[in-house]
């Protein structure tokens, strides 16, 4: 029997994955919660929705693309909250097999997907704005409420036992429902059943009535209502990179300023400060989940295309400073850049090149055996004394358009100096006590 552990083990490798929010909302070009918000009429949304077809969708490319940019794994929106289906759900007919497509884009996903090596997940939303048990919820409509909690648990059941193993089921929209109000015990138990060695996120209901008021805090102090510590086997944090010490974690991001589903005109995030959400993920020992919004027509917009190859370029050469590493804040070097390490490795990703000839890593205790730029291969002389590491004949030219990295290899695990275990402005202050005595007027 797997444990939990080996399972999850896979995640933890892959720190980068890809998010995909695609849906008949890509026609109108303005975001995935068009429908909400903005009000439109439900049935001309619902007639738009029934007449998308995009012709140009390609799975395959799709699974290419992933590919060169470096990521290890991928989520495709099955349901969003619209409550269009991308399968073929016998559940209702509001789906791409049943309407104009006559498609089902989630096994081409997955099938696709799997081929080129990567790990598949698929997004549920447990809400479906068509449905009015779903806003009056059990107290106003309990009937209602009990045949749409069974439709979402049934679609649950088709996604997790139609199309093979699944490595994740990314929930979403529980709110304003608890946990108990959608049984999401029960679930989570049928979910184990079909499908043991997936990996459950925590959006399945909170578990008390805080998740009636949308603007109190939550104990996970992560993604907003709707998460639950109880349920599911790692955080969510959404737009913002928040580590959780407690279990597996991933900070799911747009690249584009705002918006996750295509939206015509929407600003894009450049590829440096991209690739410097995924090492900060890394660095505090979490992954990334990149978004891209596809277009209606079914294909990655250009903008993220470009940018996500430049990143699967640097991964290329740095993917060791990425794949498989742990949290790696060792010692202060926000200054410079990030920490990462893998073994007895520790890894300098460097933000900011100053185009001096030396470095300084101030507060790592570990002996350094050889240090090298791993962008260009070449070795780095150094001078290392009790409380400083010195690098010396680094090149005036950034060597890299991104970020250099410089591998320091070492005699034991990576560790600080006591003094440098906390980070400015936190730990015990009187730490530094003894620093400051060394002052002389």
């Amino acid at each position: 029997m797997t444990s939990a552990q080996d399972k999850s083990e896979w995640f933890s490798e892959a720190r980068y994955g890809l998010f995909m929010h695609w849906g008949p909302y890509a026609g109108y070009g303005r975001g995935e919660q068009v429908l909400f918000r903005e009000h439109l009429d439900q049935n001309d949304y619902a007639q738009v929705a029934r007449a998308w077809n995009p012709a140009r969708f390609n799975a395959t490319a799709w699974a290419d693309q992933a590919r060169r940019g470096g990521f290890r794994y991928a989520i495709l929106t099955a349901r969003h909250h619209d409550g269009y289906c991308l399968w073929n759900s016998s559940a209702t007919r509001y789906t791409a097999a049943a309407q104009a497509p006559g498609r089902d884009f989630v096994r081409e996903y997955v099938e696709a997907f799997r081929a080129a090596g990567l790990r598949v997940g698929l997004y549920y939303s447990l809400a479906d704005w068509r449905i009015p048990a779903y806003w009056d919820g059990p107290a106003k409509d309990p009937g209602g409420w009990e045949r749409f909690r069974d439709y979402v648990h049934a679609q649950v059941r088709e996604l997790l036992t139609h199309y093979g193993k699944i490595d994740v089921i990314w929930f979403d929209g529980a709110w304003p429902h608890t946990a108990l109000d959608w049984r999401s015990v029960e679930l989570v138990q049928m979910i184990r059943q079909l499908q043991p060695d997936i990996l459950i996120n925590n959006r399945l209901g909170t578990p008390s009535a805080a998740a009636q008021n949308p603007s109190s805090p939550n104990a996970d102090g992560g993604a907003g209502p709707g998460e639950s510590r109880e349920l599911g086997d790692f955080g969510t944090p959404e737009h913002h990179i928040t580590a959780d010490s407690n279990r597996l974690w991933e900070s799911c991001q747009v690249s584009t300023w705002r918006l996750w589903g295509y939206a015509r005109g929407e600003r894009w995030r450049p590829a440096d400060v991209m690739l410097d959400m995924l090492v900060e993920c890394a660095s505090k020992g979490g992954n990334l989940l990149m978004n891209v919004g596809p277009t209606a027509e079914g294909e990655f917009p250009p903008e993220f295309v470009e940018r996500t190859e430049q990143i699967g370029q640097w991964l290329h050469t740095h993917g060791e400073a990425i794949y498989g590493s742990e949290s790696g804040e060792v010692c202060e070097f926000i200054t410079r850049g990030r920490q990462t390490r893998k073994g007895n490795n520790l890894y300098l990703i460097v933000r900011f090149w100053d185009g001096r000839p030396e470095l300084s890593l101030a507060g790592l205790q570990t002996r350094v055996l050889r240090a090298v730029l791993l962008t260009t291969g070449q070795e780095l002389a150094f001078e290392q004394s009790e409380d400083q590491l010195i690098l010396k004949g680094l090149p005036t030219e950034r060597p890299s358009a991104l970020f250099p990295v410089i591998r320091l290899e070492c005699d034991g695990r990576p560790a600080a100096r006591p003094w440098a275990v906390d980070r400015l402005w936190s730990g015990d202050a009187s730490r530094m006590t003894d620093w400051a005595r060394a002052y002389r007027e």
